[in-house]
């Protein structure tokens, strides 16, 4: 009998759904290990402690959609996973020493924008198979996109992005959930129902990104925000790092 962790270790036993899930999973680890390395996060980690965050960032969501949905968590079926988020940590942590100033702003953005649909997609999929509601579909999806980085903000001794001001990071994972849930549910097959929903979303978070669109702050007492540090359009930061040379 072969033993259930080299089950999936084939790729002619993956499933579509498992190929998304390997792209957000190794998309997150990237980022996540790009994040530590961040002067607003970095608390003097080791090489593990960069990984260990790396795979909070790749791993994290889908072990939290998987108990959400009272599955196994998908990493401790497919070990593609633990290899996938090692690898682009590798890499990750590669980049950030060769380029020097570069991809700390405007390309880690990029990137950020391009993970975050992944998630979302594969949360609402799997809520949507658990026979759950389609607000709770998008809920998952929501969780799913957001919890890696909630655990890499908590770790680093951050304020989690989900509770600050930023360029529509929640509402892009939640327009992403609920494109997937209209396109799955007019009877789309599964492909293309992912396709479009990552151009919702990725497309959104770019031109939040790219135009600074922010989420709504209440009213704030006085000399609070005096020392806020402005943030970087996505423009302005791939401009700085790859104009001048």
């Amino acid at each position: 009998m072969t033993p259930l962790i080299l089950s999936k270790f084939g790729f002619w036993t993956l499933g579509t759904l498992d190929y998304i899930s390997l792209i957000a999973a190794t998309t997150n680890a990237f980022n996540g290990a790009l994040l530590a390395r961040r002067p607003d996060h970095y608390k003097h980690f080791t090489v593990a402690g960069v990984i260990i965050l790396a795979y909070a960032g790749g791993i994290g969501g889908g072990i939290v959609r998987d108990v959400l949905v009272n599955k196994v968590p998908a990493p401790l079926e497919n070990p593609w996973y633990l290899v996938v988020c090692l690898v682009a940590a590798t890499v990750a942590l590669t980049v950030d020493y060769y380029s020097e100033a570069r991809f700390k702003d405007g390309l880690f953005q990029f990137m950020t924008a391009f993970s975050l649909p992944w998630y979302a997609i594969v949360g609402a999929q799997a809520a949507l198979a658990a026979h759950l509601g389609y607000a709770a579909a998008v809920l998952i999806g929501i969780i799913a996109t957001t919890a890696g980085r909630w655990i890499i903000d908590i770790a680093c001794n951050v304020v989690p992005k989900q509770l600050v001001r930023g360029e529509f990071f929640v509402s892009a994972a939640a327009l992403t959930g609920i494109a997937y849930v209209v396109c799955d549910q007019s009877g789309l097959p599964v492909l293309a129902s992912t396709a479009i929903a990552f151009v919702v979303g990725f497309g959104f978070r770019l031109l939040s990104q790219f135009f600074g669109w922010e989420e709504w702050e209440p009213w704030e007492p006085a000399g609070l925000d005096a020392g806020e540090k402005a943030r970087k359009k996505l423009g302005e930061g791939l401009k700085a790092e790859l104009g001048d040379r």
